[in-house]
């Protein structure tokens, strides 16, 4: 981390001798075209893709934690596609499963409708990307489940008593004494999502997508890290935006938590 902070001050390709630049790669920043589209795309990515995974992943939660039969099985296969979420092969798989010639057309392709190649659109690829996230709610799933469980049976036996409908109790016992719960699994939500990286490179085949729809940050990263231009320089003064980035997130969902999270006494 201290040699990328030292580069991120220099003129460094692989095959040279890094030149020490001053402050010159963060002005660049300003004028870079590129990183700003990564950023839109990035933001777009977690404020969507966050939110979405875990709405879903408490949703399941709910639905397992009435007490089903074959519980343990349901929750080995939801679990499972987040054990999967940051390797090439599922990357792969998405990408032939929105591909021109993949599974979401074919189907379409029976029922009448026309085919897309909904990778290859700029209007739809990101939004394949927000899947995938989605598609891998398991780990916060399991968190809530486990928050579920230790909620005390006495408070919504008392809300019961008091005519409360299921709906109201899980709004009013369930979702408060889930904050700290919701909390974590926001942060560590947030922090994950804006490393993305893996899915948005095998998906989009390393480039960034049509018109630089799919072009995360850590991908923009990469390129320019490892890519033609191999300016390792930029790219670790990119990396240290990034953790600034990570960190101010991180630290307005705390100052915020203040005000909707609320801990047992």
């Amino acid at each position: 981390m201290i040699a990328s902070l030292v580069l991120s001050f220099t003129s460094y390709r692989l095959a040279g001798t890094p030149q020490f630049i001053g402050l010159d790669n963060y002005v660049r920043m300003f004028n870079d075209p590129r990183l700003a589209q990564s950023l839109r795309v990035t933001f777009t990515f977690v404020l969507v893709g966050v939110p979405l995974a875990l709405t879903f992943a408490l949703c399941v939660a709910t639905q397992l934690n009435k007490g089903i039969r074959g519980l343990a099985l349901y929750r080995s296969v939801f679990y499972l596609p987040s054990l999967f979420a940051g390797s090439v092969a599922v990357g792969v798989l998405w990408r032939h499963i929105f591909g021109a010639n993949g599974l979401v057309n074919t189907v379409l392709g029976w029922v009448g409708l026309e085919a897309r190649s909904w990778v290859g659109d700029p209007s739809t690829a990101l939004a394949t990307i927000i899947l995938l996230h989605v598609w891998t709610f398991g780990s916060s799933m399991i968190i809530f489940l486990a928050g579920m469980r230790q909620i005390p049976e006495e408070l919504y036996e008392a809300a019961a008593l008091d005519g409360a409908s299921k709906w109201k109790q899980f709004l009013h016992v369930t979702i408060p004494m889930l904050t700290p719960i919701i909390f974590f699994n926001l942060v560590m939500g947030f922090i994950n999502a804006f490393q993305n990286f893996t899915p948005a490179f095998v998906v989009s085949g390393g480039t960034g997508g049509p018109l630089d729809s799919t072009l995360v940050f850590a991908l923009y990263l990469f390129q320019q890290a490892f890519g033609i231009a191999g300016n390792m320089g930029y790219a670790s003064a990119l990396a240290w935006l990034l953790v600034a980035i990570i960190g101010t997130m991180t630290a307005v969902n705390f100052l915020t938590s203040k005000k909707w999270v609320h801990y047992a006494d």
